[in-house]
C-alpha cells in the first residue's frame, strides 16, 4: 500500500481534531506525535487516562492539549477529549462545530499516523460519515493483530453481518467521523465497547460508513487488553454484550435512533 505521506489533502475550510486516549504511554507517546502529518490538525488532544508515568508531560512537549481524566475506560477517554474539542477553546482556535471532524488514534505507535490522510478522505470528500481504518485491509500480521484480537475480530464482525447486514472487517481504534455525526450517535460506552458502539448505531443511524486499509505493527510495551487474559476476557464479554443487546433493543424500538440524514435535513 503506498505511503500516505505523499497523499495530498484538501481539507478546505473544515477543521480536524484529534483524540489520542493514553494510559501509561510514555515510551510509545512521543514516536506517535512525531509521525502525524504536518498541517492536518486544527487541535490535538491526548487524554491522560490515570498514567502512573510521565505521559501527560511528553504529550505536552510535543504540543499537544492535555486532558486528565483519572476514571479508567477507553470510552471514557474518548469521551473527555470530545468535551475538550466540542465545548472549549484553545488559544484562537474555538470549538470544532458540526461540518468538522474528529478522528481518534491509539497512543501505543501500532497504528501509523502517517496514513492520517487515507482515514480522513472519504469523510472530505462527503462521501463518508464515518471512516475506520481497518488493520486486516491492510495486512496485519499475527505478530502485530494478536490471535485473541484477530478472532474477536471476525467473530464481531460476523455478528454485525449477521444480524444488522452491515458490512466490516475490523473494530480498529484508527477512524474519522464528522462532528456532527458523532453528536447524532450520542455516544456512551466507557470503556471496551466503544469501537462496536459506535459502528453499530452508525448503522442503525443509516450514515455512510466506509472502511479503508491501514498499516499496522506490533505496539510498544504490552497492550493493556488483548495482552492479558482478563482484559480479553472483558473485552470480549462488552463487545458481544453490546451486539446483542443492541439487536434486542432494536427490535423492542425500532426506531432508535432516527435516520442521520433525514435528522440533518430538518435540523434536529
Amino acid at each position: 500500500m503506498p505511503s500516505a505521506v505523499f497523499h495530498t489533502l484538501d481539507r478546505g475550510s473544515v477543521r480536524v481534531g484529534m483524540v489520542i486516549p493514553a494510559f501509561d504511554e510514555e515510551e510509545a507517546l512521543p514516536l506517535v506525535l512525531s509521525e502525524l502529518p504536518p498541517g492536518v490538525l486544527s487541535r490535538l488532544v491526548v487524554v491522560d487516562n490515570g498514567s502512573g508515568d510521565r505521559t501527560a508531560a511528553v504529550a505536552r512537549e510535543g504540543g499537544a492539549e492535555v486532558v486528565s481524566e483519572p476514571r479508567r475506560g477507553y470510552g471514557q477517554a474518548c469521551l473527555a477529549g470530545i468535551a475538550r474539542l466540542l465545548d472549549e477553546a484553545n488559544g484562537d482556535q474555538g470549538p470544532l462545530g458540526d461540518e468538522d471532524v474528529l478522528v481518534f488514534l491509539d497512543a501505543d505507535h501500532s497504528d501509523f499516523p502517517g496514513d492520517l490522510p487515507l482515514v480522513l478522505e472519504p469523510v472530505l470528500a462527503n462521501s463518508a460519515e464515518l471512516v475506520i481504518g481497518s488493520r486486516l485491509l491492510g495486512g496485519a500480521s499475527m505478530d502485530a493483530l494478536l490471535p485473541q484480537a484477530w478472532l474477536g475480530n471476525r467473530l464481531a464482525c460476523f455478528l454485525m453481518l449477521a444480524l444488522f447486514g452491515a458490512r466490516h472487517t475490523d473494530l480498529g481504534p484508527f477512524r474519522a467521523i464528522r462532528v456532527g455525526a458523532l453528536r447524532h450517535l450520542c455516544m456512551a460506552d466507557r470503556d471496551f465497547g466503544w469501537t462496536i458502539e459506535m459502528q453499530l448505531k452508525a448503522r442503525t443511524a443509516r450514515m455512510r460508513v466506509v472502511e479503508v486499509p491501514v498499516r499496522y505493527r506490533p505496539r510498544v510495551g504490552k497492550s493493556k487488553i488483548t495482552g492479558t487474559v482478563t482484559g480479553t476476557l472483558l473485552a470480549a464479554r462488552k463487545i458481544l454484550g453490546w451486539i446483542f443487546s443492541w439487536r434486542f433493543r432494536l427490535w423492542l424500538r425500532p426506531g432508535r435512533i432516527p435516520t442521520y440524514r433525514e435528522a440533518s435535513r430538518d435540523g434536529s
